[in-house]
Parts: structure tokens; C-alpha cells; sequence
């Protein structure tokens, strides 16, 4: 293993809630049998009763509602408030430990030359962030996991690396963030296929910037795409996305669509599905905005080969996309001035501790031996 890997370790996690004593790194597999021979957790089909979006679904009462009906919904107190506090907080830390001359006291630090890389959309990819001890701890709240688990009618999910959102106000030290409409979801594979999440971490108000969605648009996708198929595309790196043209967003506009900002409390858990057209806008007043990307899908979505790639990720630390079967992944080599940022971090700071149950979230458990799994070894504490 390289020095860039964890090593094999068990460790507690006092933030974890609901731990039970049962914790494990993030390079070892939980299922062992006589002999060592592996023990793959086994996984079902994807459930009947999982939600479709596609107008055949009950009344559910709750949250399920808005999101079958307007293509999103806020999760209200996903977190409470005094862990989503806590998680703010070693987010700014982890920016001040680069000891560049950032303060979150002083917005005037605000500037590349004090910051890691991060894009004008609030994104930080690199630096083996999106591995930090406080981005897994908030993938594995139980508010989290289960809004995931309801919408799929199954606890056998996988987790997506994606990327970390430090969005300040007034940046005027790298380039504007303009509207970028889009959905995350490949045109010629229609249908609910993926649900899209973030937690949201500091007060975020009407105008303090954040996610924008169009309402309702995720029940005319299979139309527009029909509708605008001859409209010329914009490039992208991915089939997995779609940019709305001038045009696109008249089509919407015509068809009754209306774009909402999306207001949060830290710990709500925002949700919207893959098809729904979406982007970020920018604070216009001095309210930072903090956000961890969360997207689950149930694992029996997911390949060997698929998992075998996410381990290979998460025991290089890199990033994935939010599709959780990390058909993409990242790297950990930011660019400062055109050159590799001298201050690029390979490992997390903080490295993750998880409980049992988030660790089934990086699909490692799920892996059958005939797929290429190094043998297993016992890495849970029982009490």
C-alpha cells in the first residue's frame, strides 16, 4: 500500500452518532466467515415499492410528495442544528490549516491567494477533501442515509465521493459564476434514475445564493428531449449531462416551468431529481454558504467492476461525480497559477472514522471475491 493509503486501524468516532461501538477504517472489509473466506454482503433486487417519479406513485404524506410533484424537496432538520454546526465549523478549519492567511472572521481573506482552489461555483474537488473525516461523518447521519433509504425502499445504498461547497460572497478574485442550467442525467435514458442531495451547513436565505431549480421541469424532460432533439448541444464531458440553451430555457419558460431559489437552515437536506434543471447562483450580500454533495443509490444498481473502482478511489483518496457507481473518477492534483498548486494534499487531513453502517456506503462490503477482493480481515469491535 502507498503512502498515500490508510492504513488497516480501527477507530471510534465520537461524532458519529448511533455507533454502537462497531467502527472501521476506511481500507477494510466488515463481513468475514471460517477460514477467511469473504462473505460478500448479499444485495436485492431494486425494490418495487422504490419511488418512480412517473405519476404512478401513492401519497406518501411527507417530503415524497413535493419531490414526485415539483422535482426537489428541503428535508427539514436532517441534522440537528448543533452537529450541522460543528461540521461548519471544521470546514473553516480545514481551509485555515493551510495557514495561507485565511480568516473566517475577516472576509477580506477571501482571495485565491489564501485559499485552496475553488471554483467560482463554490466546488472544491481536490486536496482529498471530499474524504475529510466531516464529509463522511455527514454521509453517514442517520437523517441522511434514511431520506436515501425512503426513497428507495432499501438500505443497500452507496454513497457518492463527490465534491465539497465553500461559497463565499463578492469574489472578485476569480472569474464570475454565471448560470450554468442543466440536468445531470443522460437524455436518451429517460426516467427517475438518480436523486441528487446536499447538506446544507450555514444560514442560507433568499438571496445568500445556492441552489436553483426549475419546477416541475423533471416531468417534461422526456418531451423537451423529443421536442429539442435538432437543437445544437452544448459540449459536454459527459453523456451524463445537459446544458440548457438560450432556446432550452425558452421551451421551459413556454411549458409553465418557474425557476425557485432554494432557501435552508443549516442541516436541511436538499433534494432533487437528476432530471430536474438546476444551478447554483452566488450570494448577493456577505452570507458565506457551506454544502456537502450527498447522493446515494440503492448498490444493485452498481457493477463489480463499478465497485471495485470506488475502492480503488476511496483508498487513493480522489473524488468521484455524484453518480455513486463512480463511472468517473477524480484526482487530487490542483492547479495554482497554471502550475500544480505546491500546497495539493493526497490524504485527508483528518481522516474518515466510520460505524458500521456508513462503511457499507463505500460498496467495499458488497464486492464478491470472484471480482478481485483481497482476502478479508475482522475489523469491527463488538461490545
Amino acid at each position: 500500500m502507498s503512502s498515500r493509503r490508510s492504513t488497516s486501524s480501527v477507530q471510534s468516532n465520537p461524532t458519529q452518532p448511533n455507533s454502537a461501538n462497531r467502527t472501521m477504517s476506511t481500507t477494510t472489509t466488515t463481513t468475514t466467515a471460517a477460514a477467511g473466506q469473504t462473505v460478500p454482503l448479499k444485495v436485492n433486487y431494486r425494490s418495487p415499492n422504490a419511488l418512480k417519479a412517473d405519476g404512478s406513485d401513492p401519497v406518501y404524506g411527507d417530503w415524497r410528495d413535493d419531490l414526485v410533484r415539483d422535482g426537489f424537496a428541503v428535508v427539514k432538520g436532517a441534522i440537528a442544528r448543533d452537529r450541522a454546526d460543528k461540521y461548519a465549523d471544521a470546514m473553516y478549519s480545514w481551509l485555515e490549516g493551510f495557514k495561507l492567511g485565511f480568516d473566517r472572521n475577516d472576509l477580506s481573506t477571501v482571495h485565491k491567494d489564501k485559499l485552496p482552489h475553488i471554483t467560482e461555483k463554490g466546488m472544491c474537488l481536490q486536496y482529498a477533501v471530499t474524504h475529510e473525516d466531516f464529509a463522511w461523518s455527514i454521509r453517514g447521519e442517520p437523517g441522511v442515509v434514511e431520506a436515501f433509504e425512503k426513497v428507495y425502499d432499501t438500505q443497500d445504498l452507496i454513497v457518492s465521493f463527490d465534491a465539497v461547497n465553500f461559497g463565499f460572497p463578492n469574489r472578485t478574485d476569480i472569474p464570475k459564476n454565471v448560470p450554468w442550467p442543466h440536468q445531470d442525467q443522460d437524455p436518451l435514458l429517460p426516467g427517475f434514475r438518480c436523486l441528487q442531495g446536499l447538506v446544507n451547513l450555514l444560514p442560507n436565505g433568499p438571496k445568500d445564493g445556492g441552489l436553483i431549480v426549475c419546477k416541475g421541469g423533471h416531468r417534461l424532460s422526456e418531451q423537451f428531449h423529443e421536442e429539442m432533439k435538432d437543437e445544437p448541444k452544448i459540449p459536454a464531458w459527459t453523456n451524463e449531462w445537459f446544458g440548457f440553451t438560450e432556446n432550452g430555457m425558452n421551451w421551459l419558460a413556454d411549458h409553465g416551468c418557474e425557476w425557485e431559489k432554494l432557501s435552508a437552515e443549516p442541516g436541511d437536506l436538499l433534494l432533487w431529481d437528476s432530471r430536474t434543471p438546476h444551478y447554483n447562483l452566488s450570494s448577493e450580500t456577505t452570507q458565506p454558504r457551506f454544502a456537502i454533495y450527498t447522493c446515494y443509490m440503492p448498490v444493485a444498481d452498481a457493477t463489480q467492476e463499478d465497485l471495485l473502482r470506488k475502492k480503488d478511489a476511496l483508498e487513493r483518496w480522489v473524488g468521484t461525480t455524484h453518480w455513486p457507481n463512480a463511472r468517473h473518477t477524480g484526482s487530487n492534483v490542483a492547479k495554482r497559477d497554471g502550475e500544480d498548486d505546491p500546497h495539493n494534499r493526497f490524504e485527508p487531513v483528518n481522516k474518515p472514522r466510520m460505524n458500521e453502517r456508513t462503511f457499507k456506503l463505500t460498496g467495499i462490503p458488497y464486492i464478491k471475491p470472484e471480482a478481485g477482493m483481497s482476502a478479508v480481515e475482522e475489523s469491527a469491535v463488538r461490545s
